[in-house]
Order: C-alpha cells, then sequence, then structure tokens
C-alpha cells in the first residue's frame, strides 16, 4: 500500500498535478487499498489543521499583504539602504537586509519576494545589475522569511513532531543571522569582483531620516518578537497582533491602505492561506495512512542500522532533504517527514529544536531550486524573466547557503545557545 501511494504520488507530480491534489490522490489510493472507510478521509484531513497553532498561518500571510500595501516594506528598505546602501554592492546587500526585517512579521517567504521584490528587483536592474542575477538574489534572500522568525515552516514542524514552537522561533535567530550575513558579504565581494555598483548610494537618505521615517515599520519586529520571547503572547496570538499593528499603521499612520484595498488585500490572503492549509490537511491524511502502515518505525530502524554515528545520520538526512525539497513543497514535506525523523534524531541523542533547524533550513532551499522552487517562480514573475535564464546565476546564492547549512548542521550551539539562555532564566 504505501508503494503503491508513493509511486502515484510521483507520478502525479510528474504530470505536473498540484502538490496538494497529488498528494490526497495518493492517501485515497491507500484507503481504498486498504479496504477502509472513506470517512476516514474527512476525518484525518480535518484534524489535521484542527489545531490552534496553525491559526498563526493566514494571519501572518494577511500581516504580510498589509505591509506590503501599507508602505511598510518600502520604509523598511528606505531604511536598510541608508545602513549599507552608501558602499558599492550597497544595492543587493539592503535587499538582503530588508528581507532579513521584513521576515522578522511576515513568517513566508513567497510574500516577502513580492513586497520586496517589487520595489529593489526595478532600483537593482536600474544600476545596472542583471536581471538573472537580480532575480536569483530576490528569491535567495527571500528564503530568509523561513529561516528567521516568526516562521510558518517552524510554525508546521513544532506541530508535526511535537516540538515547542516558542523554542524553535528563539532556535531560529542564529541560523538566520548566519544566512543573512553569509548572503550579505558574498553579494558585496561579488558585486566588486564584477564592478557593479558604483553608484548604489544615489538618493540614499540619511541614517537618521530613514530611520525616522521607517520608525514605526521598525518597531512591528519589536512588538511580535518581544512579545513571543516575553511570554506576553504565543506565537499564534503574535501572528494576529501583526495583523492588527500592520493594519493600523497603513490606515492611521502612513494612510497608503485605502478603503477600496482591503477587498483585494483579504482576497489575496485567503486564496494563499487556502492552498497551504489544502495541502497540510491532504499530508496529515498521507502521513496517517503510512504511519498506521509502520512506514516510520521501518525507515527508523533502517537509519539506525545503516547510519552508525549522529554525524553520518545528519549527513544522510542533508542529502535525502535537499533531493526531496527540490521537489515536494516544504510545508507538505514537513508534515509528512517530521513524526518520521524527529524520533531517529532523539535515539541519536540530537535535540529535536536543532534538528528542526536543520530540516527546515534544509528544506527552504528548495523554495530556491529548480524545478518547483516557489520563490523562484516568484521572482520570476516579479522581474519578467524565465525560470531558466536565472539557472546560472542562481547556483552561487544555493552554495552560499549550503555551506552555511553545514554549519547549522554540526555546530548546534549557533541554533541552541540562545534557546537555552532564555529557558534557562
Amino acid at each position: 500500500m504505501s508503494f503503491a501511494m508513493l509511486v502515484t504520488m510521483l507520478l502525479c507530480f510528474a504530470l505536473t498535478i498540484s502538490v496538494a491534489v497529488s498528494i490526497g490522490l495518493s492517501a485515497i489510493l491507500g484507503i481504498q487499498m486498504a479496504n477502509a472507510n472513506m470517512l476516514i478521509s474527512v476525518k484525518e484531513m480535518f484534524n489535521s489543521i484542527n489545531k490552534f497553532p496553525l491559526a498563526a498561518i493566514p494571519f501572518f500571510i494577511l500581516a504580510g499583504n498589509l505591509m506590503e500595501t501599507g508602505g511598510i516594506s518600502r520604509r523598511l528598505i528606505e531604511f536598510s539602504k541608508s545602513i549599507v546602501g552608501g558602499i558599492q554592492g550597497g544595492l543587493p546587500m539592503t535587499c538582503v537586509l530588508t528581507c532579513m526585517i521584513f521576515a522578522a512579521v511576515s513568517g513566508s517567504s513567497v510574500a516577502t519576494t513580492f513586497a520586496i521584490g517589487a520595489i529593489l528587483i526595478p532600483a537593482l536592474l536600474k544600476h545596472g545589475y542583471p536581471r538573472p542575477w537580480a532575480t536569483s538574489l530576490q528569491a535567495t534572500s527571500a528564503e530568509l522569511g523561513v529561516v528567521i522568525p516568526p516562521s510558518i515552516p517552524m510554525i508546521l514542524f513544532g506541530v508535526s513532531a511535537e516540538v515547542s514552537i516558542g523554542e524553535l522561533f528563539i532556535a531560529g535567530v542564529g541560523p538566520g543571522l548566519l544566512i543573512g550575513g553569509s548572503l550579505m558579504f558574498f553579494v558585496w565581494a561579488y558585486s566588486k569582483f564584477k564592478g557593479w555598483g558604483k553608484n548604489d548610494g544615489d538618493d540614499r537618505l540619511s541614517v537618521g531620516q530613514a530611520t525616522w521615517q521607517a520608525g514605526w515599520a521598525l518597531l512591528m519586529p519589536l512588538v511580535v518578537l518581544g512579545g513571543i520571547y516575553g511570554g506576553v503572547f504565543t506565537p499564534t496570538e503574535a501572528a494576529a497582533v501583526a495583523v492588527a499593528y500592520s493594519f493600523i499603521i497603513g490606515t492611521l499612520v502612513y494612510r497608503e491602505i485605502k478603503l477600496k484595498d482591503i477587498y483585494g488585500i483579504l482576497r489575496k490572503s485567503v486564496l494563499s492561506s487556502a492552498v497551504i492549509m489544502f495541502i497540510i490537511a491532504n499530508a496529515g491524511l498521507f502521513a496517517f495512512l503510512i504511519t498506521r502502515a509502520g512506514v516510520p518505525g521501518a525507515i527508523g530502524q533502517w537509519l539506525q542500522e545503516v547510519l552508525q554515528s549522529p554525524a553520518y545520520f545528519l549527513l544522510g538526512i542533508n542529502v535525502a532533504l535537499f533531493i526531496i525539497g527540490m521537489f515536494i513543497e516544504t510545508g507538505a514535506a514537513i508534515i509528512v517527514l517530521a513524526p518520521i525523523l524527529v524520533p531517529v534524531a532523539v535515539h541519536f541523542g540530537i535535540d529535536p529544536v536543532h534538528f528542526g533547524m536543520v530540516v527546515v533550513v534544509n528544506l527552504a532551499m528548495g523554495m530556491i531550486t529548480p524545478p518547483f522552487g516557489v520563490n523562484l517562480f516568484a521572482a520570476c514573475t516579479v522581474a519578467r524573466i524565465s525560470l531558466d535564464r536565472i539557472v546560472k546565476d542562481l547556483i552561487p546564492f544555493i552554495a552560499v547557503i549550503l555551506a552555511c547549512l553545514m554549519v547549522i548542521t554540526y555546530v548546534p550551539q549557533l541554533s541552541l545557545a540562545l534557546r537555552d539562555l532564555v529557558y534557562a532564566r
């Protein structure tokens, strides 16, 4: 049954059927082969999404769309440009830094791609950066949206593996800063090498002026993350706070959200949320069936026999997740794989929070690797360029994140030091 489900899912992928439908069809086939009651599908799909932490997902998506329309993202760009935009290569560094700040509220890499890319990709082109390179930069920088907390994939991992979402959020700070800093150094060095961006400082505001204009926007991550880490509200409640804050700032302070914009914002947010929730529901049914079939235990036992040490286990998992992430949507992969892999990781003495960082960062690369990288499609849509034209420029960015992933994998204190400091209090 499990083999037939897997083959069916892969066949559907090959036929370019959507991820959610592919997983759902394979699960229904499994129910039929097991001669089980079809009502199981309804029950398990409902149970998969009937979890309070998942309510954060539509709220964070809505917050990201409100930030984009309300002028918050534009002010964050001006602030970032005032800090790093005055040097050669400062504009691509601005892209990375802005995505880091925006990610601290939106939780979504796709939302980050559209909100920041719509402004910065045209600016990069205006300053002479090649279109394929600018597109690759934006897609890669937006990946920070799922590494820097709050993060939708971290919420999914926490729910699926029964790991504290608050601890995952805290653990994501170190890896997020490592990847962001590495990307900023790379784009600066590459721009110097290519001779690009000598006029990146044109039209740049002073730090004081940019900070004053973006003050309310910069306060938003402090309110959201400070509330979570300070124990004022849960991650789910923080998402609702982010929506309320971005709506108030966009309508009453910046006054860029008009009454006519609200319907479009809500419609866009509902559609994005529905897609994610449909994937979660189908992936939950799939995971339920393979768990009942004993697949997680069999895979866990096989991994323990083949990979004799934690180091080899982590290396094998990284290779497998990198390949899986190229073909399966990040959220679906986490929901299916986390319940299988976390018990094996714990058997090897690996902290589940650290393992969560490895899984999230690795599968997040699937967002920027062909053929199904959602960030690539979003960035290509904004830049009006075909996917095949950016693959060559994308490779160095992937190499940088792979190097960071190896550090995150084998230096667990990068993820756990801040977590241990906070929870030791």
